[in-house]
């Protein structure tokens, strides 16, 4: 029960004030001209006034309001760090001990708590660091101002968000995980490109960073840094912490290359998930360039040529042998206006130059001696790349397979050419290779059923003795048959009539789309590889494809974390020669992926992730805003600290302890009025005053 008197006054206020002037001035006047009566006359004004300014007692029955402890849990990534998280769950149940012991030993001032626990929201891609203070803010706001008693903050002081200092009403404390003498060196990637040109290196600045007491980091020395493309090892260079260094790398391939960052480890730091970063460089091929001899003039050539001249980042050399060195009519040398073939400069000198070399329709004339096609077949085995486009000279003795070539050949001529039209298919094995997988959804086709493409007129009867066999013609005989030959590939088709396609015979077919990613597998575009366990990485999410002309590849898929933790997922059937399978990254960094055969690299996140940014455990960030609320900040590793109740406004923090204010907040739950001065009390109490100084005054 509480108990107070108010004023419910009658008459407004400056009524009131002009009346009580009123009798000031009467008693005054009254007192100078020594009226005996004028305490009377004053008495009776006094309760006039009293009965207007409406005086009443007020008692009011209130129930007390608990006061809110809030005690928030950081559970980010950094907490996973030695034992941090371990002292952050003991903590957590001594706070918790020690609440409701103070609730159960002052009935009087209740106090709960509230558990706020904060994580890595969103996910490794795109996660804001730590957000105690969001938290706590967002926390804060649905409750009232009066009933909180203040904030206990279990966490290695890393926050990411002390812009958002809340203006809180009560102590925040923070209660430190980890120790005061831990030191950490991270990798830190300061600018890397997003492309580079194959074949030519990319540069990337990057520096080492220490943090902890400089006592510990003075002997530490220069760092050693390693560097991996695609998991393979291809540098290492030391490093003096605080510098920043700049190195460079080849790009390699086409497509995504990984590159790979790695800190080596130092004796007593806390943590080497900082030790590593990754980037991707995406590699861009600058030109390609490619030797297209054509064997003699003919219908197909020029969509040969059409198609190559077509690609902005093809350099093209084109001869077509018009005149072979045996031809003798008579005309002298000087007189035509032909261009000498190269033969040494090109096949010789400067063939490992071109990335692609097309024979199409080319048949032996004394032109290219047998040393310069051997040297061909050599450059194959290097890493090139030959296409052939047989005509019907590949059947006879004029054949390239009478030469060298003969030993990177997937093919065998049987000497026969089939003169009759018959329509391109596509083989089981096709179906599955990128080459030519739905290649039947081009130019009319069907997709999957018979394809409605123009025929072709002639084959070159071929026997396959390695290699795959991706397109048939003639009772099933190969058309289109592909070989990986050392490090090069070659590629043989055994018809000469692809250009009817181009000219709409029959309605045509996708003769441009087929020339175009045979072109490029031989020329090793990553996209058409075969054989790949490529990655796409959205945010957190990671959609890995599997590509096999095999009927059905493994069947798990595994997958390293940074941490080392290991997960496995299932392929699921995408199409033809196409699994695939999807899940979510848990973690920022290099993710390592493995089918059992082929493997692939993915990097998740930023390539410093935030959370390790500065590993040691501190108070820096959170000790301003401690001292600004009357709080404090306590190691863990000194031991729990008690909590008392303190009065609103004292300090809330000393050795060993930490305070909860107490804010005595209540609900009313009932409220009584009883006036003190009833109008016809002080009415008769102001007239018998009055009525006595009349008679007083009277005699």
């Amino acid at each position: 029960m509480n108990a107070a008197l108010v004023f419910d006054p009658l008459a407004p206020a400056p009524l009131i004030a002009a009346a009580a002037a009123a009798a000031l001035a009467l008693c005054a006047f009254a007192g100078w001209l020594r009226s005996p009566a004028w305490g009377l006359r004053a008495l009776g004004f006094a309760v006039l006034l009293l009965a207007l300014a409406n005086p009443a007692l007020v008692r009011e029955t209130r129930r007390a309001l608990s006061d809110i402890a809030f005690v928030v849990v950081d559970e980010t990534e950094s907490q996973t760090i030695g034992d941090r998280r371990a002292e952050a769950q003991a903590a957590e149940a001594d706070v918790r001990a020690s609440l409701e012991a103070l609730a159960a030993g002052d009935p009087e001032a209740p106090i709960e708590s509230r558990t706020i626990r904060v994580r890595n929201e969103g996910g490794p891609v795109g996660d804001p660091g730590t957000r105690l203070l969001t938290a706590l803010n967002a926390a804060a706001a649905e409750v009232p101002a009066d009933r909180i008693a203040g904030a206990i903050l279990i966490t290695d002081g890393e926050i990411h968000d002390v812009e958002a200092t809340p203006d809180f009403p009560a102590p925040i404390h923070g209660l430190i995980t980890g120790a005061r003498h831990e030191f950490d060196r991270r990798l830190t990637v300061a600018a890397a490109p997003a492309f580079g040109v194959v074949g030519e290196r990319a540069a990337f600045r990057f520096s080492v960073e220490e943090s902890g007491p400089p006592a510990l980091l003075k002997g530490l020395g220069p760092a050693r840094v390693s560097i991996a493309v695609d998991g393979e090892t291809v540098g290492a260079a030391e490093v003096r912490p605080g510098r920043e260094a700049t190195l460079e790398v080849e790009i390699g391939h086409g497509g995504a290359n990984v590159v790979e960052l790695a800190l080596a480890p130092t004796e007593g730091e806390i943590t080497l998930r900082n030790n590593r970063a990754a980037f991707t460089v995406n590699g861009v091929r600058d030109r390609l360039r490619v030797l297209l001899v054509s064997g003699e003039p003919h219908a197909g050539e020029r969509t040969w040529r059409n198609l190559l001249k077509a690609d902005p980042s093809v350099d093209l050399v084109h001869f077509t042998i018009l005149r072979p060195p045996t031809k003798q009519d008579g005309t002298p040398v000087f007189e035509l206006s032909l261009i000498a073939f190269p033969t040494r400069e090109l096949f010789l000198e400067k063939v490992d130059e071109f990335d692609l070399i097309i024979f199409d329709r080319y048949r032996r004339r004394g032109v290219l001696p047998s040393a310069y096609i051997a040297n061909i077949a050599r450059y194959v085995r290097d890493g090139g790349a030959v296409l052939i486009a047989a005509g019907p000279w590949f059947a006879g003795v004029e054949s390239l397979y009478r030469t060298p070539l003969a030993d990177i050949l997937p093919v065998t001529p049987t000497s026969a050419v089939i003169e009759a039209p018959y329509t391109p298919r596509i083989s089981e094995t096709g179906a599955r290779h990128p080459v030519t997988a739905d290649l039947d959804q081009f130019d009319g086709g069907a997709g999957g059923g018979e394809p409605r493409w123009g025929r072709w007129l002639r084959q070159v009867e071929v026997e396959r003795r390695s290699g795959e066999v991706l397109m048939t013609g003639v009772g099933e005989k190969p058309l289109l048959v592909l070989d990986h030959v050392g490090e090069g590939r070659v590629a043989v088709l055994a018809s000469d009539h692809a250009w009817l396609w181009s000219r709409g015979y029959e309605g045509g077919g996708p003769q441009a789309e087929l020339l175009r990613r045979l072109a490029h597998w031989l020329m090793k575009e990553p996209e058409l590889e075969e054989e790949a366990l490529s990655v796409a990485a959205e945010g957190a999410r990671l959609t890995v494809t599997r590509r096999s002309v095999a009927e059905a590849p493994p069947e798990r898929l595994e997958i390293v974390a940074p941490s080392g933790a290991r997960t496995e997922a299932r392929f699921a059937a995408a199409g033809p020669g196409r699994w695939r399978a999807v899940f979510a990254a848990e973690e920022q960094g290099l993710h390592r992926l493995s089918d059992g055969v082929l493997s692939a690299l993915a990097a998740v996140g930023p390539p410093s992730p935030i959370e390790f940014e500065r590993a040691v455990a501190m108070t820096d960030l959170l000790a301003p805003l401690a001292m600004k609320t009357r709080g404090g900040m306590v190691w863990l590793e000194d031991g729990a600290p008690a909590i008392r109740r303190v009065r609103e406004g004292r300090a809330a923090a000393g050795r060993g302890w930490v305070g909860l204010a107490r804010r005595g907040a209540y609900a009313v739950e009932d409220v009584r009025l009883t006036p003190l001065a009833p109008g016809w009390l002080m009415l008769v109490l102001a007239a018998g005053l009055m009525v006595g100084a009349w008679r007083i005054e009277g005699r």
